[in-house]
């Protein structure tokens, strides 16, 4: 278990750029923390350290967004294929698991193919059953920074 001292929203996106250097395709990463705590920020780092050109934004009301990672990175990434892609799902606004399946979130989350970040993941738990995921909490501290728990 390790902690970082995010001081800013730049810290936060580096702290997600070299976050995404440890990702393979198939993991899946749970993202817990109040609203405002850096979640969606360290996302947009995590997509920019994969090469993802689109904008990153929170899909609270879409819930789910795919994003290509480019060839070149997904290679290390999956060495043993270039189709990888970054599956970022956000559940706040969920109303229940079921609008998750209706959108095909369960072909993503675990696909060898896919990086799966997930905002919220407590309330689809049942959905994750079962997976090996990796846990990361983020929580504001006293003095306006943010503070991130890898476990």
């Amino acid at each position: 278990m390790s902690t970082t001292i995010l001081k800013d929203e730049r810290a936060t996106v580096n702290a997600g750029m070299k976050f995404a250097h440890t990702l393979r395709g198939g993991d899946i990463i749970l993202l817990h923390g109040e609203l405002g705590a850096g979640k969606t920020t360290f996302v947009k780092g995590i997509a920019e350290g994969l090469g993802v050109k689109e904008n990153i934004t929170s899909p609270t009301f879409t819930l789910m967004g795919i994003h290509n990672v480019p060839d070149e990175i997904a290679s290390s990434a999956s060495p043993s294929f270039n189709d990888l892609r970054l599956c970022h799902i956000d559940t706040y606004r969920l109303k229940n698991v079921d609008e998750l399946r209706a959108i095909g979130a369960e072909d993503y989350i675990g696909d060898p193919h896919t990086i799966t970040i997930i905002e919220w993941p407590e309330k689809i738990l049942s959905l994750l059953k079962g997976k090996k995921t990796r846990a990361l909490f983020f929580q504001h501290t006293k003095d306006g920074s943010r503070s991130l728990v890898v476990q």
